[in-house]
């Protein structure tokens, strides 16, 4: 079965096609492989049975000749996405027991393009962290590792990423809020694109901040998040931030020429004490995509070093609006008390863990009364200061070239007493999610460790082709083929 798990996403379609397995020998193989990988942490829920079910029904529609776009494929979801009667916990004690009897549009979307579900991925609680050690459910741990040092898969979305990393599934959804699709995907050296706000339906899934989460797919290859992105997308009547574009054809994007297009390097992306192997790298990939005809310019982005800041105060002010629901009383966690005020209060205490209270905390903070104008009305401000960056360089460059996270994964445990530390991973992903812009990073190199390393491409509103374009380029060009020391024990 080792052939088939090296086979990716676009490759066991094919072969599936050609008649080469089945899916459900497929699924199978990816059943025994998440059994080995229980050690990683990866998955709150295992829905095996179901997923051998969800494989015989695509193998019965496939002989009828209806194959969808990701027929047959064993997918994991993070478990922020409402699944109907399977248990969603968003990785929180407070939402113990909550079998959802609705299903989220972008998991409805992906089984009815044929999808198998192999279960529920663990995160960090609530989306809320960069490491994954936030989860009521324990640290997920990344496949890869130094010296037999357990390392972070990086977060929110760090279930699964360790999930496609380890081979556990093919593909994986995740959410990016401020970099929790792309920035695991470096950690793990995989594939993750956040789409373009509004490109993907947030209905049924977990709320952290409204206004910035987006689903998106993580994969082992670009063409696999391109097939994939496409069976996630579509507009949705239920969610009225959904975009009604006509979702194109991403693999097609995929021609393998960027010749004449301009690539912006934003010179605020370099930071002072930028570990030297992440410049290379960042100096390597602009000389890639010049070597394949692409034009590379210098360009500003002056409001950048205003993102992290403003995103601290819009995202915990969203966070605390959003998870004013959960009470104890309509469903999940429920801790008694002599009064209605001391029941909400001891279930929230009981239920919530130290980094939500955390963010919930600020968030209150900021939309106090004699704060809410002082802090969180000039960070939108901000925010559209630098959504109007992006438009400036984009008027000029087709996608921007940047690091994806300023460091390779660390230790499990490391930076967990250093809150500002740990936000700190998210500051090249995070003004993407401020403006709404989509934005892809591909696995470029690995560290003096061995660990591997991500170049991040950002694109114009809705224009994911692009993304795909350059992204299937620079894959090319760095031909990552190291796995995780994980799969080779």
């Amino acid at each position: 079965m080792t052939d088939i798990l090296d086979l990716s996403l676009a490759g066991a379609r094919d072969a599936m096609a050609n008649g080469q397995f089945t899916s459900l020998e497929l699924t199978d193989a990816y059943i025994s492989q998440a059994e080995k990988a229980r050690d990683l942490n990866i998955f709150i829920t295992e829905t095996f049975e179901r997923a051998r079910d969800d494989a015989k029904a695509s193998d019965a529609r496939r002989e009828k000749g209806e194959v969808g776009l990701v027929e047959g494929i064993p997918l994991a979801i993070k478990d922020l996405f409402c699944t109907r009667g399977v248990l969603t916990t968003a990785a929180s004690h407070i939402l113990d027991g909550f079998k959802p009897t609705y299903e989220s549009t972008v998991t409805a979307n992906l089984w009815k393009h044929g999808g198998v579900m192999m279960g529920k991925t663990n995160l960090d609680e609530f989306a809320m962290g960069s490491s994954n050690m936030t989860s009521h459910y324990g640290g997920v741990r990344n496949p890869w590792k130094v010296d037999d040092r357990d390392l972070v898969p990086g977060g929110s979305s760090g279930g699964s990423a360790s999930a496609v990393a380890s081979h556990a599934a093919l593909g994986a959804t995740g959410t990016d809020t401020g970099g929790s699709i792309r920035q695991p995907a470096s950690f793990c050296g995989i594939v993750g694109i956040k789409p373009t706000y509004g490109r993907c339906s947030r209905w049924g899934t977990v709320a952290f901040a409204s206004s910035l989460d987006q689903a998106g797919p993580m994969t082992r290859t670009v063409r696999d998040a391109a097939i994939m992105l496409r069976a996630m997308a579509g507009h949705d009547p239920k969610d009225a931030t959904s975009d009604e574009r006509a979702i194109p054809d991403f693999e097609a994007a995929m021609t393998g020429d960027i010749r004449g297009l301009k690539i912006g390097i934003p010179k605020e992306y370099t930071l002072d004490g930028m570990p030297d192997e992440i410049a290379k790298l960042w100096a390597q990939g602009r000389q890639w995509l010049t070597d394949a005809g692409a034009e590379c310019v210098d360009i500003s982005l002056p409001h950048t070093k205003y993102a992290l800041p403003a995103y601290y105060i819009v995202a915990p002010a969203e966070a605390s609006s959003n998870l004013a629901r959960y009470d104890g009383v309509r469903y999940g966690l429920r801790v008694e008390g002599d009064s209605l005020d001391e029941m909400y209060a001891k279930t929230r205490a009981a239920g919530f863990g130290d980094e939500v209270q955390r963010r919930v905390l600020i968030g209150t903070y900021v939309l106090s009364a004699g704060y809410y104008d002082a802090y969180y009305i000039k960070a939108q401000k901000v925010r559209a200061l630098i959504a109007r960056d992006f438009d400036a360089a984009f008027a000029k460059v087709d996608s921007i070239l940047t690091p994806t996270a300023p460091n390779a994964a660390f230790g499990m445990g490391e930076r967990m007493d250093d809150p500002i530390r740990m936000f700190l991973n998210d500051v090249f992903t995070v003004p993407a999610n401020l403006a709404g812009n989509p934005g892809m990073s591909v696995p470029a190199g690995l560290s003096a460790d061995g660990l591997p390393l991500g170049l991040q491409l950002l694109g114009r509103p809705f224009d994911e082709e692009t993304l795909f374009r350059v992204g299937g380029v620079l894959e090319e060009a760095a031909a990552f083929t190291a796995k995780p020391s994980w799969l080779e024990d």
